[in-house]
């Protein structure tokens, strides 16, 4: 292992304020800040905040003009610990805004206390914000130079486009590679996780280059195990890769790293396999080029042995033995280490390197694969959830991104059901979306038979590699079961997965076991269940696309039917509401949280036998909304908004939801009001609760259903909308292409509505209510989330026939549901929740399950 030391120094960089140099031409103010007209004579707001805090004895000032500016980046990185510090202080990571006046544009750093927001994603790309504090960090090492630091704002709307046409009003800040404003670090960090490669440091021009091996002296694996401690220096390796893992960011405060990254290979010759270990400033020039297949040639890498905790792949042939004595290290430096890429055609038989063999598996025959068995699949996509964040052990901001995805391959109803985590390949991540080839290798099973219903499913390992595009040409395509999902897919011609495919939303998965016995035996935590008390505290804890499955003990006391038409537009009409009435704010001193567009319809089946899938174009694109707005006028002041209040706040005044059946576009007629007053099985309210609910201590309000928690059928050709949907917030602002449409014209892909459901605690103190989100659609290929409800509050349920009518289907469903809760009144009973956090102050609570005394144990 090697550390790169002798960085930029810490502190600014380079790329601060212009601040006066005799050697310049130019206009010069007090303070030294260069003064530039704007286009047509316009001032920059940007400039003359600079003029005045150059002119000021302090070292920050209040704008005397706070005029709004658009949010164009927000950059994440790891700032290093200073000289002075003992310990390490939180947080961890620092952020820079890149603003625009519309004369100029800035790179700003954002003062710590304002990182919530970042958190939170209230301050994000593609926003208007207003700056009413701003500071100026100077570099005492260094003549002339220093930041702009943001120390208040006030985060408003999405603004419909922003222009990049706007210059740096700094030429430092456009250099490439891009430095953060801070510390000596040479790079960004990816905004929301640190599997990812980022930025411009990372390369992707490494190409094969022909070797003359006259003069190069080979050693084989088993020899260098049997004689590297006895060593000095080492022969070239001549391998291929079989297996190249994620990448892994250990940058800490206290560590003078500047590209702290490692990434194991698997590399084998006719001898064995080998780990081999990229180390930091080799990550950002190699990752990305090599690739699973590819022959080196390694010169001046160094061995040591091999690390004990670290588990090994299995190799792609089972003949090939695995050295696990001793670690091969790729080093920048102390040896520079020399990688050659070998072109394939220069590669001879008599060399014996190891063939790539794959071990795909259909969803036939995954139904008897053991646990943790190690598999490959090919599939086309049918179902794509929205990227979801978890927090890592012992870590307060390191997160794992993932998303769930569901594959068909004609081989079985049921798809592969896939927990995929980002594989450091944010380039494929960031854009599948349904009826796209996937392929994913080295996936472990994950399967519980005791738990009913059986859980079964597959999750990425440190080692897979997923692929959507340019399959032709890859080892896989000759596989027999790879053969065959082709011609599956050639043969048909009305294909269902067009018409069943979904994108994004709530995705309660996976399930928990049925009673609440297996359920604590399955978690490794130190506490299994939340006090409803503490219960706001984790909401708030929650950052962006955070979800979290927490456990409470309560009494059911009211739940009501929403359909989904009205869950669609009041969720659409409620964030309109609070982006009108309330606007994000806060304060430095502040210290608490709160691919491709297909140029024609014609699939080149001769060409490439791994191409983009063809089908017939749909003509179910946008729902009847689009074209008439169900939430219109005064119907609008019934939506309650998704703001989480105390009962003082709310007590008396909450809007209430209109009756279900009652007709969204007008207003009810004497028929109309007569049909509502038969809607009584629709919402029930325990007697417990008239009784409490005027004396609460605290009442949470997490039931409403936002626009993006709704599945949405998947329609091809707003692809790229729906996929931008779904991801993570950039960390960069791309203007949208023409006007886009809006995420609630798009038809749910759920036949039932949802429930709100209200839990008083034990002590009858605070009550929460929470969300239950069915999964059931007749059209569905997921699974059923109503049975699961109605079992665990031992009461059953069976599905109508999908013929029924659509009408009566939902509400049939729903009157079970409500007769089967109000059995449980005053009955206590453990509610799994599931919470989530959108961003932008919009936070989500569904009931996951319930166990009542019957299977409690």
């Amino acid at each position: 292992m090697s550390g790169e030391l002798g960085q930029p120094e810490a502190g600014p960089s380079h790329a601060g304020l212009d601040l006066p140099n005799p050697g310049r031409n130019g206009a010069w103010v007090p303070g030294g800040v260069i003064r530039r007209a704007g286009p047509q004579g316009r001032r920059s707001w940007i400039q003359k905040v600079l003029e005045q805090i150059t002119d000021s004895p302090l070292q920050w000032v209040t704008p005397s003009e706070v005029v709004p500016v658009a949010v164009l980046a927000v950059q994440r990185y790891l700032l290093e610990d200073e000289p002075r510090d003992t310990i390490p202080k939180p947080p961890l990571y620092c952020y820079d805004v890149t603003i625009s006046d519309g004369v100029y544009r800035e790179k700003c750093y954002l003062d710590p206390s304002l990182n919530f927001l970042v958190y939170k994603n209230i301050l994000k790309v593609g926003i208007e914000m207003k700056i009413s504090r701003v500071s100026c960090l100077y570099n005492e090492k260094r003549l002339g130079q220093g930041i702009l630091c943001i120390d208040n704002v006030h985060c408003g709307d999405t603004l419909e486009t922003i222009s990049l046409e706007t210059p740096f009003r700094n030429s430092a800040h456009q250099e490439v590679p891009e430095r953060p404003l801070r510390g000596g670090k040479s790079h960004y960090l990816p905004l929301w996780n640190n599997e990812d490669p980022y930025g411009d440091i990372w390369l992707t021009n490494k190409q094969p280059e022909e070797h003359n091996f006259n003069d190069t002296k080979i050693i084989s694996l088993s020899d260098l195990e049997m004689t590297w401690s006895s060593r000095r220096n080492f022969p070239a390796l001549l391998v291929r890769i079989l297996h190249k893992s994620k990448l892994r960011y250990y940058g800490k405060p206290d560590k003078k790293l500047i590209e702290p990254y490692q990434t194991f290979l698997e590399v084998a010759d006719s001898s064995g396999m080998v780990s081999v270990i990229m180390w930091n400033a080799l990550c950002p020039e190699w990752y990305k080029s090599l690739r699973v297949g590819l022959v080196l040639l390694l010169q001046d890498y160094s061995v040591k042995k091999s690390y004990p905790c670290r588990m090994q792949p299995l190799p792609v042939d089972p003949q090939i033995r695995s050295i696990s004595s001793m670690e091969i290290c790729l080093n920048f430096r102390d040896p520079p280490t020399k990688i050659i890429i070998i072109p394939e055609k220069q590669v001879k038989p008599e060399w014996r390197l190891p063939k790539l063999n794959h071990h795909f598996v259909t969803r036939a025959e995954l139904d008897n694969m053991a646990e943790n068995h190690i598999c490959d699949v090919i599939g086309i996509l049918v179902f794509v959830g929205r990227v979801q964040r978890s927090k890592k052990k012992d870590s307060q901001e390191d997160f794992w991104s993932y998303r769930w995805v569901h594959i068909a391959d004609g081989t079985s109803d049921q798809p592969f059901i896939v927990e995929l985590f980002s594989t450091s390949q944010p380039e494929i991540f960031e854009n599948i979306y349904p009826m796209t080839y996937f392929v994913c290798t080295q996936l472990k099973v994950v399967r519980n038979d005791a738990q009913i219903p059986k859980l079964l499913y597959l999750t990425t390992t440190n080692e897979s590699r997923v692929f959507i595009t340019g399959h032709k040409g890859q080892p896989y395509t000759n596989d027999i079961k790879v053969k065959n999902f082709i011609h599956w897919i050639k043969t048909r011609t009305d294909p269902e997965e067009l018409r069943t495919s979904v994108i994004g939303g709530y995705y309660p998965y996976p399930p928990v076991p049925e009673t609440f016995l297996k359920y604590s035996s399955s978690l490794k935590v130190e506490s299994l269940l939340t006090a409803i008390s503490d219960v706001r505290k984790e909401i708030e804890d929650l950052q962006y696309r955070e979800h979290k499955r927490i456990a409470i003990q309560g009494i059911i006391t009211v739940i009501k039917y929403v359909p989904h038409t009205s869950a669609t537009e009041s969720a659409s009409a409620s964030e309109t509401l609070r982006d009108a009435d309330q606007p994000s704010t806060s304060q430095a001193a502040r210290r608490e949280s709160q691919s491709q567009e297909r140029d024609d319809n014609n699939w080149h089946q001769d060409d490439d036998p791994m191409g983009p899938p063809y089908f017939p174009a749909t003509h179910e694109t946008l729902s009847p909304t689009k074209k008439k707005r169900i939430v219109q006028g005064p119907s609008a002041k019934l939506i309650p908004v998704p703001q989480p209040e105390t009962s003082a706040q709310t007590r008396g005044n909450r809007p209430e939801t209109p009756n279900i059946f009652q007709s969204d576009q007008e207003s009810p007629s004497p028929s109309a009001q007569g049909k509502a007053r038969k809607t009584i099985s629709d919402r029930w309210e325990s007697p417990l609760w008239r009784e409490k609910k005027l004396g609460l201590m605290d009442h949470l309000h997490y039931s409403c259903i936002h626009t993006e928690s709704i599945p949405r059928k998947f329609v091809l050709g707003h692809r790229k909308f729906l996929t931008e949907q779904f991801n993570s917030q950039p960390a960069k602002y791309t203007p949208p292409e023409g006007k886009p449409p809006k995420l609630e014209d798009f038809k749910s892909a759920r036949s039932l509505g949802h429930f709100e459901i209200t839990i008083l605690g034990l002590n009858q103190e605070i009550a929460i209510d929470v969300a239950f989100l069915p999964m059931y659609s007749p059209e569905d290929l997921r699974t059923s989330q109503m049975d699961t409800l109605l079992t665990s509050m031992n009461y059953s349920c069976v599905f109508p026939p999908t013929t029924a009518s659509n009408d009566r289907l939902p509400r049939a469903l729903a009157s079970d549901i409500i007769k089967a809760v109000s059995k449980l009144d005053k009955v206590r009973i453990i509610c799994v929740l599931d919470i989530c956090n959108l961003g932008n102050n919009k936070v989500e609570v569904y009931l996951h399950r319930i166990y009542s005394p019957n299977n409690t144990s």
